[in-house]
């Protein structure tokens, strides 16, 4: 059976029509979708490609956070152009969190709100990133810094390449955030031994590593918090 039309569809549950109406609150979300997408193809409605879009073993609007270029062009109907744009929708939900979780009163004394800071940013990374937080005398960030990204399981980083940097930047200290795509943000043994690394380095260069956060899904874990730093 053919996909029916927009132009075949009430007007009242017309996305569009349907958003002046009621609020986006009411929409569906391929409904969400597919006015922010636009237009179809001349097999597909917007509002069915959207429909194809989220479907899939990563789908929902969270394979927004997933997907590559080259993956999201694989979907019948998407080019570069909307490729791009679902990249942007995905990247634009990440900083309008972060934007939401730093406020006005963020303090980076908190474990809890630097996690929060960094969750909706790194809890859906495919591949473990390593970042560095650089702070002056007054305990201001002057500096964050993606350090290096890894393997599904692994950052690749050494202590020299985080002093090279907070040098740079003459940083007093810094905090460390990495993330565990596993979802589980508890320490390996690996983590453990290579923040003790940062940390006995920084205590040559005068440059005091304050924490180690590691991101899970909905999870962290502060490596001071456990004693472990």
């Amino acid at each position: 059976m053919s996909e029916i039309t927009m132009k075949e569809l009430p007007l009242e549950e017309r996305p569009y029509e349907k958003c002046f109406t009621h609020g986006p609150e009411a929409l569906s979300d391929a409904e969400l979708l597919s006015v922010i997408i636009r237009t179809g193809t001349k097999k597909d409605s917007s509002l069915a490609l959207s429909r194809k879009i989220l479907e899939g073993e990563d789908g929902g609007l969270l394979s927004l956070l997933h997907r590559s270029l080259p993956e999201l062009m694989e979907i019948r109907g998407i080019g570069p152009v909307k490729a791009s744009q679902l990249l942007c929708i995905g990247e634009l939900s990440r900083r309008i969190w972060r934007q939401a979780a730093s406020g006005e009163t963020l303090s980076f004394h908190s474990p809890e709100a630097i996690a929060g800071y960094y969750m909706e940013e790194m809890r859906h990374r495919e591949q473990e990133e390593l970042r560095a937080m650089f702070f002056n005398t007054k305990q201001v960030l002057i500096k964050e810094l993606l350090v290096s990204r890894g393997t599904v399981n692994a950052s690749l980083a050494t202590p020299r390449e985080i002093f090279i940097e907070a040098l740079r930047y003459r940083a007093v200290s810094l905090i460390l955030v990495h993330n565990h795509p596993s979802g589980d943000p508890s320490p390996s043994r690996e983590d453990v031994a290579f923040t003790k690394r940062v940390r006995l380095a920084g205590e040559v260069v005068g440059i005091a590593l304050l924490d180690h956060i590691i991101i899970g899904d909905n999870a962290f874990m502060s490596l001071k918090e456990r004693g472990m730093l």
